[in-house]
């Protein structure tokens, strides 16, 4: 009995390795699972809650997709992350991206990062300059000797805060304290007496901003179009806080416009680019729903001052509804 059931046994065993050399052969499925990681900013800012949004829209627009949310740094880590395979589509500034292209060592990009792909202009950032009320800051000069937060370090934030000061002849160390602070951790310092101002570069109505303004006196302190002209960079321009956007804030404001921008990297395929772009511009309401700061974004603008070529799926969208040839 014990022998005639080897045959057996070894005729299972045989098919059943034919099996797994037959599924090994098979052609694998036409497209694998995909993941898509969105890298933004901090939880208090605009990027990240826009991220969300995305994010959800994604799961409806590509079958199968795997996605997250990533908080950071901003810009300049975002950037570094695409560079690095690291993240499929990112938030920046403007002026991050064209050093990033560029390789601005200076900014944070010893090397050129010729990877990245643009996807979208979005919104512009507006720079804002918050001082306590009782800090007597009425303009740039008055930062000098007062306790001064400039944003997470390499961030967009910081180096809008290093390009404006440093034009206008304000060093860093003309500060009695300087920190480098993402929005909430800087707005948590100014109501606490810790810090007497700011300079954060926002969507507007940021909800940092809003906090504080509801449990501190505070300014929206201006800054000019001259003092922006002596920067010497297109990429920053005049731009209003209109009155009203913030707590206290009963008039409008002239401060420091940046455009922001989505954007990919080579490595991720045309069509799901193609669907990330075509699911955003379809569904702006509800990105406008995860922020006000949405309302800005218009998609007769989506290549307004790209500094950088386009991602192919992006384009493919742009030339379907007539934007691009």
């Amino acid at each position: 009995m014990a022998t005639s059931s080897r045959p057996s046994a070894l005729r299972t065993l045989t098919l059943g390795l034919a099996a797994v050399a037959s599924l090994s052969l098979a052609p694998k499925p036409a497209s694998a699972e995909q993941f898509i990681n969105v890298v933004t900013g901090g939880t208090s800012g605009v990027y990240y809650p826009l991220g969300v949004a995305l994010t959800k829209l994604y799961v409806d627009a590509i079958p199968g997709v795997r996605t997250s949310v990533q908080a950071t740094k901003a810009s300049a880590e975002n950037l570094n992350l695409l560079q690095a395979g690291r993240a499929e589509l990112a938030f920046t500034l403007g002026d991050a991206l064209a050093d990033a292209w560029e390789g601005n060592a200076e900014a944070g990009f010893p090397k050129k990062l010729d990877k990245l792909r643009g996807v979208a202009a979005i919104y512009s950032n507006y720079v804002h300059f918050v001082a306590r009320a009782d800090s007597g800051i009425k303009g740039l000069a008055d930062l000098k000797g007062k306790r001064v937060s400039v944003g997470a370090p390499k961030s967009g934030t910081e180096l809008n805060a290093r390009a404006l000061l440093s034009a206008n002849g304000i060093q860093y160390s003309d500060f009695s304290k300087v920190e480098y602070l993402p929005y909430a951790e800087s707005a948590q310092l100014i109501q606490n007496n810790q810090l007497d101002a700011t300079l954060l570069s926002s969507g507007l109505g940021v909800a940092a901003i809003r906090e504080l303004a509801t449990s501190t006196p505070v300014v929206i302190v201006p800054i000019t179009a001259a003092q922006i002209e002596k920067i010497g960079r297109a990429v920053f321009q005049p731009g209003t806080i209109p009155a009203g956007t913030y707590k206290g804030q009963d008039a409008d404001v002239q401060t420091m416009a940046i455009g922001n921008y989505l954007v990919s990297h080579s490595g991720v395929p045309e069509d799901v680019v193609y669907k990330m772009t075509k699911s955003m511009y379809e569904h702006l309401d509800s990105m406008v729903a995860a922020h006000s700061a949405a309302k800005a974004i218009k998609r007769d603008q989506a290549l307004r001052g790209m500094p950088l070529p386009v991602h192919p799926g992006a384009e493919k969208y742009y030339k379907e509804i007539g934007l691009a040839k």
